[in-house]
């Protein structure tokens, strides 16, 4: 086990700066790809969004969802159609 300095935790902790930053968004980049990365974006932002309203218990309640109205179609029969074989 490391002995913790005077001041205590910090001292272990590695420090990371802009370059390190740059570094971790080109790895993210070449992995998943410039199209993929705001579709990754967005479903972490949702995720961290319900997360914290499950925490502080302000979720929504949720809308029914919408269908599409129903189209009635009117068929015309041909006088054929009802003729007699």
């Amino acid at each position: 086990m490391a002995v913790l300095g005077k001041r205590g935790y910090a001292d272990c902790m590695p420090n990371i700066g802009t370059g390190e930053i740059v570094l971790l968004l080109l790895l993210a980049l070449l992995l998943f790809g410039a199209k993929r990365l705001p579709e990754i974006g967005r479903s972490l932002g949702s995720g961290m969004k319900e997360f914290k309203d499950s925490v502080t218990g302000n979720s929504k309640p949720d809308a029914p969802e919408l269908t599409p109205p129903t189209s009635v179609e009117t068929t015309t029969t041909s006088p054929r159609e009802h003729e007699t074989v």
